[in-house]
């Protein structure tokens, strides 16, 4: 099957996908070849594509995923292949927002610092995956 990943800045096509794992808000599932048509709404978290001979993950935001006639499509706020994540810039933003969090001061926006928080934090693991792929 192929896989399509769509963002407002970027586009990736992957070709001869034995299995797409997606993070749906029910939880993990993965699609495989001859699914049934869906469609999905996903949360933040990891795309895991497998192919032949080798897996690649993404650090992805919310949005939609539909399977029709063996093509999978993903619809992202934003994607972010592992091996281009910039692990110094997401532990930065990691420790900004856990400062943000600790201090608490009446002009934090506590849930955009949990939200920029749990980015960094997927992004970090999903560019760990680039190693061990």
């Amino acid at each position: 099957m192929n896989v399509e990943i769509a963002t407002p800045a970027r586009k990736y096509s992957i070709e001869d996908v034995i299995s797409c794992t997606a993070p749906g808000v029910m939880g993990n599932f993965q699609v495989l070849a001859g699914h049934t048509a869906l469609i999905s709404e996903l949360s933040a978290g990891e795309v895991k594509i497998q192919m032949q001979d080798k897996t690649q993950y993404y650090a992805v935001s919310g949005g939609f995923l539909e399977v029709l006639d063996n093509r999978v499509l993903l619809l992202l706020e934003a994607a972010e292949p592992a091996e281009e994540i910039n692990t110094d810039r997401a532990t930065e933003a990691q420790e900004r927002a856990k400062k943000r969090l600790e201090t608490r001061s009446p002009d934090t926006d506590m849930i955009r610092a949990e939200a920029a928080l749990s980015r960094a934090a997927n992004r970090l693991k999903v560019a760990g995956r680039a190693s061990s792929s």
